[in-house]
């Protein structure tokens, strides 16, 4: 079984976003392991508009030509840490947006978080976890929570997010319980579609 594919979905599009910081320190974590193959996938190489198609994607096909290709690449992957701002309690209505344009390109596939804010993101990622449920998928425990004592000091004081030991414990038991789930749902799916064609 090949390494599974993971992606970092950098879930804020604003010019003056954070979040390619978590993005990039994720990333390389994850990558150092040697148990991944790992891309940054950014939203805003995906301007859907705000969702709008006849239904979800698992009863009828999009025919947004940019959600069609989003649906495509979100497949490719086996899964997913998501960088995730906090909005008024709740994640990104860009992220949001992205999440339910696809469906079964997300299913039984894990994902983890990295959150920023006030407490760490972690209101808007107990949101996602509840929507990775419904999308089949397996949501992490474990998650790092940037708060807003270290957000400041990295945003305005010229600390970086390595320089935090507790954030870089949080991310190696993260992608730890990360490169469990995505390895033990890899060989499943495999597993399942190889039953699938048996049968045709």
């Amino acid at each position: 079984m090949s390494k599974p594919k993971i992606a970092v979905i950098v879930g804020s599009t604003r010019a003056t976003r954070f979040a390619d910081k978590p993005a990039e320190w994720i990333a390389n974590l994850a990558k150092a392991r040697g148990d991944f193959d790992v891309e940054i996938v950014d939203l805003r190489d995906y301007p859907m508009p705000f969702f709008e198609e006849a239904a979800s994607s698992l009863w009828a096909p999009s025919k947004n030509e940019v959600a069609l290709r989003w649906q495509k690449k979100v497949a490719e992957f086996d899964g997913f840490i998501v960088t995730v701002a906090e909005y008024n309690r709740g994640p990104t209505a860009v992220l949001k947006n992205a999440i339910d344009y696809a469906y079964t390109e997300w299913n039984r596939k894990p994902v983890t978080f990295v959150g920023y804010g006030g407490v760490g993101g972690a209101r808007a990622i107990e949101q996602l976890r509840q929507h990775a449920v419904e999308l089949q998928m397996a949501p992490s425990r474990f998650a790092v929570h940037i708060v807003w004592g270290d957000f400041i000091q990295i945003l305005q004081q010229g600390k970086k997010i390595e320089d935090f030991e507790h954030l870089n414990q949080a991310a190696a038991t993260a992608l730890d319980d990360l490169a469990w789930w995505a390895k033990v749902l890899k060989q499943a799916r495999e597993d399942d579609l190889q039953v699938k064609q048996a049968a045709e």
